[in-house]
């Protein structure tokens, strides 16, 4: 079940990369906090405008004492404004995770997933340059529901 589920999401992504070659903005941002915890993530527009629906795919996760956790985040997000750098964004995803050893009880390797959804607002320029996002991240799994979980990114978009 799990090979199925990474062939899929991996299917998934290739046909969203390949969309993105033909889009619109385009930008890369470092997050802090979102349902990556601390992640590197490529953005797009699925149209030839600077809003409307797009995606994001990125990894990250930390390390201590030789054990660690990855997440990869993926979601769909649709930005709104009326003017060309202000945005509100409201998306929705899933972030499969890999955490190994003294994460788990038997020293193995655990994976899982859980589902994020997005609220908040994005500076982005109408030509290249930098990019914020500040956001409100409600995340739900097997773990429950926690709702006031958050982050802000940094990038640049071309």
């Amino acid at each position: 079940m799990k090979k199925a589920f990474l062939i899929v999401l991996v299917s998934l992504i290739g046909n969203m990369a390949a969309k993105a070659q033909q889009s619109g903005a385009k930008s890369v941002y470092f997050e802090l906090g979102g349902p990556g915890l601390a992640s590197f993530n490529f953005d797009t527009r699925f149209g030839h405008k600077q809003d409307g629906l797009g995606m994001r795919v990125g990894f990250g996760g930390f390390s201590l004492d030789g054990s660690g956790v990855v997440f990869f985040p993926v979601g769909l997000n649709y930005l709104i404004g009326k003017d060309t750098k202000n945005y509100f964004e409201v998306g929705a995803g899933v972030t499969p995770l890999i955490a190994t050893e003294d994460f788990t009880n038997d020293g193995g390797t655990f994976t899982s997933t859980f589902g994020h959804l997005n609220f908040g607002y994005r500076y982005q320029p109408p030509s290249s340059g930098f990019t914020f996002r500040a956001f409100v991240t409600p995340i739900f799994g097997e773990f429950g529901f926690f709702p006031y979980y958050g982050g802000v990114s940094f990038g640049y978009k071309f």
